[in-house]
């Protein structure tokens, strides 16, 4: 049976001092202890540390959660005073005993050794925030946050870590399974060794989901025929790969020189896509492999239907986020109840979901006839033109191509503008601070259609009435502005 963990907040990635010297002792500081758990009748407290659970020193959080998941534990507890307390515990099999700790992995992350031609952190400006140049290829990241890794990281005890405790799913950042041509495109002589590790994985039995990032004449072709051919030997343990093409921005000077996929490209690669796709599904009844929403877009092709996605197993790399909004916005449209509000809202977003948010506006104004909407596709000039999704917008951008602009009552953006904990955009301007700029109120909204239809409607998400729209007034405008 597997065990299913918890994902955890990668809130700061440099962590204090104090605590790496704890983390390298296997001492690990609690934070905070439940109310009404195990930890607090035994009462522990915040500021107490952990030293051992059943003997054993605790090198990071899946230690922690694999020996305290058996009915009878013991902790080794260090009070800030120097008393050391022995708790024995009898507890139902896989209760938590309700400690929260000071680092929430257990350890310090351990950073990516490669120096892939295609890295978008090596593609950044200068002057953000640090933590946005860390560079994580940790394997405990993927089960816990759903992080790729490239298993140039990993050693042999890490592998067997994995098997031991029945870690899954593990995800993988394959790029091409030619490992010469790995050991190129990850710039690590061990890349293609490391591919071996995949077959430990299968013969163990671990679900594994896959990703290649495309780049133009390097893994694509015959290249990609041989990538997915070789991976689909490890299907049904090896769930899933999506493809999804290299991101770049303006910003590299000194780097590979890779160039944009044009339409007659992405076609082609649709083409072998879809060929293995008819294959996988015969063999396995799953699809397999996996075009992310980019690929359809840039060859103007109609997207798959729901049932292509797997369950959209690969959501999270951009597979399907357009179809599941689509279907989404449709049933939840016909829920809603005309209403009587009469206003006007702008609608932000980015240049590849653009044309479906267009749709999304000319349905609620064809069924609704009392709100004006304008949807404005925001130009990257920040990391420049190619980058094209709403996740890497900055305020700076969105600020300067909404000047001059009527923005109605209110101004409507993605929730992938801010960052996932707090309300601060990519270049660390907060949403408060947006709002004063644009003098009026900024709803943000999540990629669901219930969600969207509210915050274009001003309706809270409890109040299950009312989306009032104007139809003939909608103005999709794409603004196409030069760099100055």
């Amino acid at each position: 049976m597997e065990k299913e963990y918890g994902k955890y907040e990668l809130s700061d990635i440099q962590q204090d001092h104090h605590n790496n010297q704890l983390s390298a002792r296997h001492e690990h500081l609690i934070r905070e202890v439940l109310p009404d758990s195990i930890g607090q009748e035994l009462e522990l407290e915040a500021g107490d540390v952990l030293l051992e659970v059943n003997g054993e020193k605790i090198e990071d959080i899946f230690d922690y959660q694999f020996l305290i998941a058996d009915a009878s534990v013991v902790l080794l507890i260090r009070k800030p005073d120097g008393e050391e307390w022995e708790l024995e515990i009898e507890k139902d099999e896989e209760e938590d005993i309700g400690l929260v700790f000071e680092n929430s992995l257990m350890d310090e992350y351990h950073s990516c050794r490669n120096k892939c031609m295609f890295c978008f952190i090596d593609q950044m400006p200068k002057g953000m925030r640090e933590t946005l140049y860390f560079k994580d290829d940790d394997s405990r990241l993927s089960f816990l946050q759903g992080n790729y890794v490239t298993l140039t990281n990993m050693s042999d005890s890490d592998i067997e870590r994995i098997i031991r405790y029945h870690l899954a799913p593990i995800n993988i950042s394959v790029h091409t399974t030619n490992p010469e041509l790995r050991c190129r495109m990850l710039s690590n002589r061990f890349a293609g060794e490391a591919l071996k590790k995949i077959e430990r994985l299968y013969e163990a039995g671990i679900p594994m989901n896959g990703q290649i990032v495309l780049c133009k004449g390097v893994n694509d072709g015959e290249e990609l025929r041989r990538s997915i051919e070789d991976l689909l030997r490890y299907a049904p343990c090896m769930q899933s790969v999506s493809v999804v093409p290299v991101g770049l921005t303006k910003y590299r000077e000194g780097l590979y020189p890779l160039e944009p996929f044009c339409q007659e490209d992405a076609r082609e690669i649709l083409a072998i896509i879809h060929h293995y796709q008819t294959i996988a599904f015969e063999r396995y009844q799953m699809h397999f492999i996996h075009a992310s929403d980019e690929w359809y877009m840039l060859a103007e092709e109609e997207l798959p239907e729901a049932e292509r996605y797997d369950g959209y197993v690969q959501y999270e790399n951009g597979v399907g986020m357009v179809r599941m909004f689509r279907d989404d916005f449709l049933e939840a449209l016909e829920q809603c109840e005309p209403g009587t509000q009469k206003q006007k809202v702008t609608m932000v977003t980015a240049k590849l979901i653009y044309p479906t948010i267009c749709w999304a506006a000319e349905l609620l104004m064809t069924k609704y006839p009392n709100i004006e909407i304008q949807v404005i596709g925001i130009v990257n000039h920040f990391f420049g033109e190619q980058i094209t999704v709403a996740g890497l917008l900055t305020a700076t951008d969105i600020l300067e191509q909404l000047q001059g602009i009527d923005l109605g009552d209110r101004v409507v953006l993605p929730a992938a503008v801010l960052k996932a904990d707090e309300a601060v955009f990519l270049d660390d301007i907060s949403l408060e601070d947006f709002q004063k700029a644009l003098q009026v109120p900024a709803y943000i909204v999540k990629s669901n259609g219930m969600g969207f239809i509210q915050a274009i409607t001003g309706d809270r998400p409890e109040e299950s009435a009312g989306c009032g729209i104007q139809p003939d007034s909608v103005r999709c405008r794409y603004k196409e502005r030069e760099d100055e």
